[in-house]
C-alpha cells in the first residue's frame, strides 16, 4: 500500500520491451532496497527483482501490467515518480493508494495560476462514478485533490470527463508533472473506498434495497 506522496524522481536507465513483457531498469536513489519489495513507479506497484548499492533497480512488467498502463512509453532518460510502500509508523499524508491502475488518462493542458499550476486531465467515462469534487485521485502515483470536474468531454473517439487540479510549486518541482506535454498518457487510480461503497450497495441485501 502507498500514500501517493512521491519520495523521489527516478531516471529510467534502460528498457527492454519484448512480446507481452518488459524489463525496466531505474536509478531510484534508494540505497537500502530489498529484493521483492514493492515500489510504485508512476503509480504502478512493481516488484524489485535486482538492485545494487547505488539504488539501480530492475523490475519485470508482465503483459497484464503493460495492457493496463502506458509504461511501455518509457525510454532511457525518462523521469518517473517513485514511492516505496508505507510502513506501519508512516504518516498517511495522501490517501490509500494500491498501485493497481484503473485506467489510462490523458494530459490535456496546464496554465500558470499565481505561483501554482492549473492542470486538466482527461479521464475515460468508465471512472466517472468514482470521482467527486474535493475527493482524492491518483495520477502517475501522485495523490491529488480534485478541484473541478467537467463532464461530457470527447477526446478523439473516446467519451469522458476532465479533472481540474491545482498543483503547488513543491509538487510541480518534485514530480514528473512539469515534464508532461499535451497528449501524454498517464496512469489513473481512483479512491478504492469509492469502489467498496459501490460494491456494498450492489450486493448487500439491505443496502441494495435502499439504493434502488
Amino acid at each position: 500500500m502507498f500514500s501517493g506522496i512521491i519520495e523521489r524522481l527516478g531516471t529510467v536507465k534502460a528498457v527492454s520491451l519484448r512480446d507481452k513483457a518488459m524489463d525496466l531498469t531505474v536509478e531510484t536513489g534508494f540505497p537500502d532496497l530489498e529484493l521483492g519489495e514493492s515500489v510504485a513507479v508512476n503509480g504502478v506497484c512493481l516488484t524489485v527483482e535486482t538492485f545494487d548499492a547505488a539504488g539501480v533497480a530492475t523490475f519485470h512488467l508482465s503483459g497484464e501490467t503493460l495492457s493496463r498502463t502506458p509504461l511501455e512509453q518509457l525510454k532511457a532518460g525518462s523521469r518517473v515518480n517513485l514511492e516505496r510502500a508505507v510502513a506501519a509508523n508512516t504518516r498517511l499524508s495522501g490517501h490509500i493508494v494500491q498501485g493497481h491502475v484503473d485506467n489510462v488518462a490523458t494530459f490535456a493542458g496546464v496554465e500558470k495560476s499565481g505561483d501554482s499550476y492549473a492542470l486538466r486531465i482527461f479521464v475515460p467515462q468508465a471512472l466517472r462514478q468514482y470521482v467527486v469534487e474535493k475527493g482524492s485521485i491518483t495520477f502517475d502515483g501522485i495523490s491529488l485533490t480534485v478541484n473541478e470536474l467537467h463532464d461530457d468531454v470527447v477526446r478523439g473517439n473516446q467519451s469522458g470527463f476532465e479533472v481540474g487540479l491545482t498543483i503547488i510549486p513543491h509538487t510541480w518541482d518534485h514530480t514528473n508533472l512539469s515534464s508532461l506535454t499535451v497528449g501524454t498518457r498517464m496512469n489513473v487510480e481512483v479512491d478504492v473506498l469509492s469502489k467498496y461503497v459501490e460494491n456494498l450497495l450492489r450486493f448487500s441485501p439491505i443496502l441494495g434495497k435502499v439504493a434502488s
